[in-house]
């Protein structure tokens, strides 16, 4: 079953509260996702690592609930 886009904001502004977040359904499915996120905790990482972390803060969903998520990672 797809993730709405109110939980999966809700589990990126868990995990980084003070961070700018935008989320964006792409298809209008609730499968396919843009989340634009700009936070201090990312700056010094490689967009690697900043997607990793945002991997780890959806807790295993990316690939289940959300079928597809693009990521634009930042320092703000």
């Amino acid at each position: 079953m797809p993730i709405a886009q109110s939980d999966l904001e809700t589990l990126l502004k868990t995990a980084f509260p003070q961070a700018e977040i935008e989320v964006v359904d792409l298809a209008g499915d609730g499968d396919h996702y843009k989340a634009i996120i700009a936070d201090a905790s990312f700056a010094g990482l490689s967009k690697v690592k900043q997607h990793q972390s945002v991997y780890a803060a959806l807790k295993g969903r990316v690939g289940g609930e959300i079928h597809a998520l693009a990521l634009e990672t930042r320092a703000p």
